[in-house]
């Protein structure tokens, strides 16, 4: 699984600080971690940037790029359209536009600014009535949004799409309807790769819980076809898992995914968590915040 840093963003109270102050400092060095931290993309989310938003994106675009060079592409993150052209303006190298909703008023302003940077872009599938109920409402918005990208230009390949992961402890079958429109997707869409905001998952449940929650649903997703996500550059167990350290959790994960029958008692501690999200997520269980209690 390849993995986009979500930590340089505008809700972290330095890093808000430092975007705010303009201070380089804390910018630079959380740009520098996530690097040794081996993320793939490193995702600036400066969230609605109302004020001087241009200049703030083309200002923090630069700081990351002059302290990590362009070896790490950078994934643009703000609902300002004249902030994120201001970014890929001065942007090095091949950037990622995150994101693009399903909305013919945002996608026409936007999938141009992804042919002119030659740009990727996340399309994100937030239509007209918000959230899609199910996957096939999923996969409509897909076809509308690839097909109005591709006639502009962009190709599949330049493509990740988002079909948005939801907290588990409130939605747990959109959790289900998301790993079904992730196994289609290929067969609709040839080329096209996949993201989501993997924190959404556990957005919501207590902190302690929030781990095990993203990186049970990390594999399940990885399972269905899923690129990439982006996700928390701090949790060195994620990162174990997406780079394939940890065969043990994904056969676990997998054989419920699958139905199969797990001797309990042959599991470690650790791996008995693990099946017991999964079996939270998958619907197998009601949701509590004391699951990995029972």
């Amino acid at each position: 699984m390849l993995l986009i840093g979500e930590n340089l963003n505008v809700i972290s109270r330095v890093i808000g600080k430092a975007f705010k102050e303009m201070d380089p400092g804390p910018i630079a060095e959380e740009a520098k971690r996530q690097k040794e931290r081996g993320m793939d993309w490193i995702d600036i989310n400066l969230g609605p940037a109302r004020k001087n938003g241009p200049e703030l994106m083309q200002f923090v675009v630069k700081t990351v790029q002059d302290a990590i060079g362009d070896s790490i592409p950078l994934c643009l993150d703000t609902s300002n359209i004249e902030a994120l052209e201001a970014g890929l303006s001065v942007h090095k190298g091949k950037a990622i536009i995150n994101s693009i909703m399903a909305r013919q008023e945002r996608y026409n302003a936007m999938i141009p600014l992804a042919v002119k940077y030659n740009a990727c872009m996340i399309a994100l599938m937030w239509g007209p009535e918000g959230l899609p109920r199910d996957e096939h409402e999923r996969g409509a918005l897909a076809a509308e949004l690839i097909y109005a990208a591709n006639e502009a230009g962009v190709p599949n390949e330049d493509i990740f799409v988002d079909g948005i992961v939801t907290p588990v402890n409130i939605q747990q079958q959109q959790s289900m309807s998301l790993l079904a429109f992730q196994e289609m997707l290929q067969d609709m869409f040839p080329g096209v790769k996949s993201t989501c905001g993997l924190s959404n998952v556990s957005n919501g449940p207590p902190s302690h819980l929030r781990p095990i929650l993203n990186r049970t649903f990390m594999v399940m997703l990885e399972r269905k076809g899923m690129y990439s996500c982006i996700a928390d550059a701090y949790d060195d167990d994620l990162i174990a898992i997406a780079r394939g350290k940890r065969p043990d959790i994904v056969e676990v994960i997998h054989k419920v995914m699958d139905g199969n029958d797990l001797d309990k008692g042959s599991l470690t501690k650790e791996l008995l968590d693990y099946y017991k999200t999964a079996k939270v997520i998958l619907g197998h269980s009601v949701y509590s915040d004391s699951w990995l209690e029972l």
